[in-house]
């Protein structure tokens, strides 16, 4: 079955709890023809409001409307989400302990033609520094909507990564996304752990090692913060591989890396981009300059556990 597009994914969550949830209001800075939203203007009335290229703005205008009883969902383009209005996340929403959602769109390599400014390879590291905050990245538009239906009952400071356009489909209907984790293939000789659309990047990898005798796991690791508890318990002690659509500081690879410090027996190597801004490209030149397409996922796998 082809996936929807994560931006219709959004906009078809919001259009349907509109009249339920009489407290969710929608932000947008300019972007809404972008994230599809601008149909729901009508629908929301005085509860839709485009602030205009104003991101900082906006943040504050959540935090208020928090205060106020409001559910605020927010979304703006990954690098204006969180880069570019970072203190007012931090102090607005995240310190004054307020509940909201941040949708952050064209994570990573998504953001195509619109070049290294609004390429987002830092979003995730940034917004793990905030305490208690709720961190997602994810990889189809089903496990989408199940986490935007999770966040009506999250309390505090969420975050989304996501693309807008279609991904490849991972899941079937009626899958369980409770535990923030979900176990796509089994493997005995190492783990890969990925997030967003390298989820996919890393279950080809997988068919590709099979074919050279190396079996490795795959999980979907899609909420980065809070870890999954009982995860510690399935990688100690095997080879770990991490994979993701950001700089390799910071985001799933950090979260993994520091979740798993403290084991001697658990070697890890992480893949992500290295120490480079975002450029203007086609998504699959992008990904196979920064090195993020299932071939060299399975490369850098085999080397590894060599």
């Amino acid at each position: 079955m082809t996936a929807k597009e994560m931006r219709l994914v959004y906009r078809d969550f919001l259009a349907e709890h509109s009249s339920a949830e009489e407290k969710l209001v929608v932000l947008e800075a300019d972007l809404s023809s972008s994230m599809a939203t601008n149909k729901l203007a009508d629908q929301y009335g005085k509860r839709y409001v485009n602030l205009g290229i104003m991101e900082a703005e906006m943040m504050g205008a959540a935090a208020g409307l928090s205060i106020l009883g409001y559910k605020p969902y927010i979304h703006t383009f990954g690098p204006f989400a969180s880069r570019r209005v970072f203190d007012q996340v931090f102090l607005s929403l995240g310190y004054a302990k307020l509940d909201a959602t941040i949708i952050g769109s064209d994570a990573g390599v998504s953001a195509e033609m619109n070049g290294g400014t609004h390429m987002p390879f830092e979003d995730l590291g940034l917004m793990r520094l905030i305490p208690q905050a709720t961190i997602f990245e994810v990889s189809d538009d089903l496990q989408f909507k199940a986490v935007l239906e999770q966040t009506l009952e999250i309390k505090g400071l969420t975050y989304i990564r996501t693309i807008r356009k279609a991904p490849e489909r991972i899941y079937s209907d009626n899958h369980d996304f409770s535990k923030g984790y979900c176990q796509l293939r089994d493997g005995q000789d190492g783990v890969i752990l990925a997030s967003g659309i390298m989820v996919a990047e890393a279950l080809k990898a997988a068919e590709l090692l099979a074919k050279d005798g190396i079996s490795v796991g795959v999980i979907d690791v899609f909420r980065i913060k809070p870890l999954a508890e009982d995860l510690k318990n399935i990688l100690v002690g095997k080879p770990v591989i991490t994979a993701e659509n950001h700089n390799q500081s910071g985001g799933l690879g950090s979260a993994i890396t520091e979740l798993l410090s403290e084991e001697n027996k658990t070697p890890i190597r992480r893949i992500g981009v290295k120490e480079r801004f975002g450029q203007v490209g086609q998504m699959a030149y992008l990904m196979e300059e920064y090195g993020l397409t299932a071939a060299h996922i399975a490369k850098e796998t085999l080397n590894f556990l060599k």
